[in-house]
């Protein structure tokens, strides 16, 4: 039970299809509505909170951000949130009779919740909201009626020279604006890659383990994946030829492998351009998480290495802003400009205006450099706090990996322990965690759990919930 104020809330369910924050929203919403909270009532604190429940801060804050929204609850400061002084809220309304829905097999990729070690998030509590409030009035009070019509199909203008500008400088990728195009995210990158450069039939060196999403879209396009094992150097080039010599692409992870965090070795990127070059084949680089590697400078992306024109580039912002500004780009070689432009043309609607100009600000004023750099020393102390705390609870019990970057950790299960049955135990606990045997078509794959550690705040949190993930190991 969660208690506000000596009061008892129902207590939350974590196996349900709905959300943890909706579900704390709803029972705020319920107690208030039924005078269990009543006008002026002080509740917990999202920190209080988080800790008598086990959860992420961020989770409690989006159920907060939820009532606050909708007037029933007031942020009075470091006072906490109070009930709304004299809200007369509405009689309770007799639930209809529930109806039986089918279930539906939903994949991990992504799911809408805040939950800890959430794989996919950055750190939602350190995001500078007021920065990005402040850029987000001042281009609604600057809309034009030009401003109001249908968004380039390519991306704003704006948006696409300053990634350019990004690029030449962090990433050592030299593009011009024309190359970029905006897209909503990681699959539809690889839809119009697909629609541009590839046909069914085609078959696509992919990374095993690699992240799943990308054999899924392949096979909706009827494009073969070819699995390529993957070692401490990154993708096994040599085993790929062996296996698929005349294939048409190669989809890569180089800065941090997905998953396992590795990097793609030197002699490796150029054994992968040279075949590139001499098959006229293509080299899709997902680079989603370069910008974070701890213990030197982030790695060239290998977009800077490609002399002959066959690599594509795939950035995204979900990782180093947050995934529901849902955009994302595309830096094509300068040859095919125009085919992709086509393609666009074609199949595309273009990205939201107003979010583009705010991610344009955001990068003009140098908020987006200064963001990052923020970013990469809290997951440095996250990073190791994480470890910390779950070789504490966990130390004995399981072997934790930790590469030079990346934005998550790997537990490695003792005795052929099964990594799904836990997740599932962890997802019933309100615990999140993505099996490796999941990212794998390699049956003897040793077992594992993937954790993100970007919204861990302490040691302290991390050696509990290390503690917890120990009785539910123990359970199965």
């Amino acid at each position: 039970m969660t208690v506000v104020k000596g009061r008892e809330i129902s207590p939350l369910d974590p196996a349900a299809t709905e959300p943890i924050y909706r579900q704390i929203y709803e029972r705020f919403r319920g107690a208030i509505t039924n005078g269990v909270l009543k006008p002026g009532d002080r509740i917990l604190s999202a920190r209080a909170l988080s800790k008598e429940l086990g959860l992420a801060r961020g989770t409690i804050e989006t159920a907060f951000a939820l009532l606050r929204a909708e007037g029933y609850i007031q942020a009075r400061g470091q006072a906490g949130s109070i009930v709304t002084p004299d809200l007369k809220p509405p009689s309770p309304v007799a639930s209809p009779t529930p109806q039986v829905i089918r279930s539906v097999v939903r994949t991990s990729f992504r799911p809408d919740t805040v939950l800890p070690f959430q794989m996919g998030l950055p750190a939602l509590d350190a995001f500078p909201r007021k920065i990005w409030a402040r850029l987000g009035a001042r281009c609604v009070r600057a809309v034009h009626p030009s401003n109001m019509t249908h968004p380039s199909v390519y991306g704003l203008q704006a948006l696409r020279a300053e990634i350019a500008a990004y690029l030449q400088v962090a990433r050592g990728i030299n593009c011009s604006p024309a190359q970029i195009f905006v897209t909503s995210g990681y699959r539809h990158t690889m839809e119009l890659i697909g629609r541009a450069l590839l046909k069914p039939g085609d078959r696509v060196w992919v990374e095993d383990p690699g992240y799943p999403p990308t054999r899924e879209i392949l096979s909706l396009m009827q494009i073969a994946a070819v699995p390529v094992a993957v070692d401490g150097d990154g993708m096994v080039v040599t085993a790929a030829i062996d296996a698929a010599p005349r294939a048409r692409a190669a989809v890569v992870t180089p800065a941090h492998q997905s998953p396992l965090c590795v990097s793609l070795s030197l002699p490796r990127r150029l054994a992968l351009l040279d075949w590139a070059a001499r098959n006229n084949a293509w080299i899709i680089e997902d680079d989603y998480d370069g910008e974070y590697r701890y213990v030197s400078r982030p790695l060239p992306a290998l977009k800077s290495l490609d002399r002959d024109g066959r690599v594509l580039y795939a950035g995204t912002f979900s990782k180093v802003l947050f995934p529901s500004i849902r955009l994302a780009y595309l830096v094509v070689p300068e040859s095919q400009i125009d085919p992709f432009e086509r393609i666009i043309h074609a199949v595309a609607g273009g990205s939201p205006e107003l979010t583009q100009a705010i991610v344009t600000a955001f990068i003009t004023e140098g908020h987006f450099a200064r963001h990052i750099q923020r970013m990469r020393k809290l997951y440095a102390e996250r990073r190791e706090a994480t470890v910390a705390g779950l070789k504490s609870a966990l130390g004995k019990h399981m072997h934790i990996d930790t590469q030079p970057g990346g934005m998550h950790v790997i537990l490695r299960l003792p005795d052929r322990q099964s990594d799904r049955r836990l997740v599932a135990s962890m997802r019933e606990a309100g615990l999140y965690a993505e099996a490796l045997s999941d990212w794998t078509t390699n049956s003897g794959e040793e077992s594992a759990l993937l954790l993100s550690f970007t919204n861990i705040d302490s040691q302290a949190t991390a050696e509990h919930l290390g503690a917890r993930i120990l009785r539910l190991l123990s359970n199965c």
